[in-house]
């Protein structure tokens, strides 16, 4: 970790624990991987060294000052483990998996892969398709991305779909299918299901799907070109116009595509923006020496030095399954910058270079990169300072001792007592933490009980937190005084009585004349008036939403896989196996009830069950199918 200017932690007062002191005496001065923990025992820092004993010297005994990021984190520190390696490439690898593991706090940390959509191109059926994803497998198929956005991958996959005749069909709908779709009349899909398409035609039009997403558009349109040449000159005039008609688009697409460098070799841009306490590791993408993509990565929390924040920020993003260029261009040289191209040689299976130009075009690139990730950092700096001073807007209107870094917000879902569910949506610094959200089962609530069930909820919820880590600022229930006196008594039976603080929020009665939705806190009558100023309580009803989408979804979830189940339970010869079989296969209600006879014994029922299972769905009407009909008699209720 670079050291910079700014205190020394020894100025500050700051003693190393004595259990720490001890293992520094005892470190060994070989490779090696060294993990920080706070006072719970958490792993809030991971680091190597090619001298596990000089490293962590700068550390607690620096020879200078360090930078203030650098002293909260030692600060912090109340024990250390330390991995002896056989060499510094291994130390590496083990660093990178154990950031991967623990997601310390002040490393750069990359969000998890769900958050970045990718393209998958299976290799395991012999007319392969491609679907979105966002987590990468190593399963023998293609990926192409990550994608900045959901929206930028539609956008490709709307190209593909308009100019590529691969099919659109999962597998299973493929295997059940006895006629073309739509796709296929609308000469968008060649119709594999169902006709005896080539396989090598097939193929060909896959290496083009393949050429197009590795950002190979010139050179697939000389192809098709040619292609289209070949094609007039055996006089088969309606192929080569159809070959003509995509090429047009394609250039049309390519028009859009902004030319950076005239080699027309592929390479990712590296570079480092800062603000203030923002960070932002940009990403730019030039694949045949166009510029491809943008992507901008917060990096805010992990206090290094440029070279060590693209060092860390290359050891998360290449190792998950992202194709790897020949060549990354930086705006700062790592330390280990040799070490980390050895790597990623390996990972690529060939050389990997990483440079940091200073002449040509390649110093160009770096410094559009470079000014992109400013404004990026720039643009997060105002974005945090917008929420340090709209979370301490709320502390004051609610009167609490702090701003509410994290808000956690329970919201209960049942339907006439029936599969009732309950969880928790977090909020951290004014945004959603999906991976901290939680959901439950109710387990000991009767009937439709939704005081009950608040309850259960949280005391799984805060009896599990016994060692206060990850306790939130603010506790906010979804309803009225009744949900906000049930929070109370939990809490405070459990112990929890000053921390955290505690409030409800319940929608605006419009019969009463009520325009905007009502916050209670405890021991007050009235809702609290946020009066000119209404972004505090609105960013209290994005938390309540956010709750409210995020129960009712897993309620649904539950629902719909009870319904399958009990129709499934009637039907002689249909255990468990074949019960998991069925689920997986069909997955919804709906498509169960369409399937033939065929379609069930092919999913692996033997016929008289399968004709069994047939009749059972004919005969059901109303209760399990109710699920799926939008049935005003299975209306949810939100609490």
């Amino acid at each position: 970790m670079n050291q910079g200017n700014g205190e020394n932690p020894q100025s500050r007062g700051l003693e190393v624990p004595v259990g720490v002191r001890e293992k520094l005496e005892r470190t060994s001065g070989g490779p090696g991987v060294y993990l920080m923990r706070d006072a719970a025992g958490k792993v809030i820092y991971v680091g190597k060294a090619r001298n596990l004993k000089k490293r962590l010297a700068n550390y607690f005994a620096p020879a200078g000052p360090v930078d203030p990021k650098t002293a909260a984190l030692v600060a912090r520190v109340a024990d250390l483990d330390t991995v002896l390696t056989a060499s510094e490439k291994e130390a590496l690898i083990l660093e990178s998996n154990l950031i991967k593991q623990h997601r310390p706090r002040y490393n750069v940390v990359l969000k998890d892969d769900k958050r970045y959509p990718m393209l998958r191109l299976g290799t395991d059926h012999p007319y392969p398709r491609l679907s979105v994803v966002r987590r990468f497998q190593d399963d023998g198929a293609v990926y192409f991305g990550p994608y900045a956005s959901a929206a930028a991958v539609r956008t490709t996959l709307a190209i593909i779909n308009k100019l590529f005749k691969l099919r659109k069909c999962r597998e299973g709908e493929f295997a059940r299918r006895t006629r073309p779709c739509l796709h296929y009349q609308m000469g968008a899909c060649y119709g594999p299901c169902c006709l005896a398409v080539d396989r090598q035609r097939y193929a060909a039009a896959v290496r083009e799907v393949m050429l197009f997403l590795n950002g190979r558009t010139p050179e697939l349109i000389r192809a098709m070109r040619r292609e289209m040449l070949a094609a007039a000159a055996a006089e088969d005039f309606e192929a080569a116009a159809s070959i003509r008609d995509r090429i047009f688009a394609l250039e049309k697409t390519l028009e859009k595509q902004v030319a950076v460098i005239g080699d027309r070799q592929d390479r990712d841009v590296l570079a480092v923006g800062r603000a203030g306490a923002a960070a932002v590791v940009t990403l730019v993408t030039v694949r045949g020496g166009y510029w491809v993509g943008t992507r901008h990565f917060d990096v805010s929390a992990a206090p290094a030095g440029d070279e060590e924040l693209l060092a860390g920020f290359i050891r998360q993003y290449y190792r998950r399954g992202v194709k790897l260029p020949g060549e990354i261009l930086l705006s700062a040289v790592p330390e280990d910058a040799v070490l980390i191209a050895d790597w990623l040689g390996e990972i690529r299976g060939r050389r990997v270079r990483l440079l940091h130009p200073r002449r040509s075009e390649k110093l160009r690139l770096v410094h559009m990169a470079q000014q992109n990730a400013q404004a990026a950092a720039a643009g997060l700096s105002d974005d945090g300072a917008r929420r340090e001073a709209l979370l301490a807007a709320l502390a004051r209107r609610l009167q609490l001792v702090r701003p509410p870094r994290r808000i956690e917000c329970v919201d209960i879902s049942t339907s006439g007592g029936s599969q009732s569910v309950g969880a928790i949506a977090v909020f951290v610094d004014g945004k959603p933490k999906p991976d901290a959200y939680r959901r439950y089962r109710i387990r000991s609530a009767r009937g439709p009980d939704d005081y009950a069930a608040m309850a259960e909820v949280l005391g799984r919820r805060f009896r599990a937190t016994g060692d206060r880590v990850d306790l939130p600022d603010l506790l906010l229930v979804d309803g009225g005084k009744g949900q906000l006196n049930i929070a109370s008594r939990v809490l405070a039976e459990l112990g929890w009585r000053e921390s955290p603080a505690i409030a409800a929020i319940a929608k605006a009665d419009h019969e009463r004349g009520e325009t905007e939705d009502k916050i209670f806190l405890p021991g007050r009558v009235n809702p609290v008036q946020f009066g000119r100023n209404p972004a505090p309580r609105l960013l209290l009803e994005a938390v309540r939403d956010e709750a409210h989408r995020f129960v009712i979804g897993f309620h649904r979830r539950r629902r719909r896989k009870e319904a399958l189940v009990s129709v499934l339970d009637g039907v002689a010869g249909i255990g468990p196996a074949r019960k998991r079989r069925l689920l997986k296969h069909f997955g919804t209600m709906d498509s169960l009830r369409r399937a033939s006879v065929e379609q069930l014994a092919a999913a692996g029922l033997p016929h008289p069950v399968a004709l069994a299972l047939h009749r059972r769905l004919a005969a059901t009407t109303g209760g399990a199918y109710c699920v799926d009909n939008n049935s005003t008699n299975n209306v949810l209720k939100e609490d």
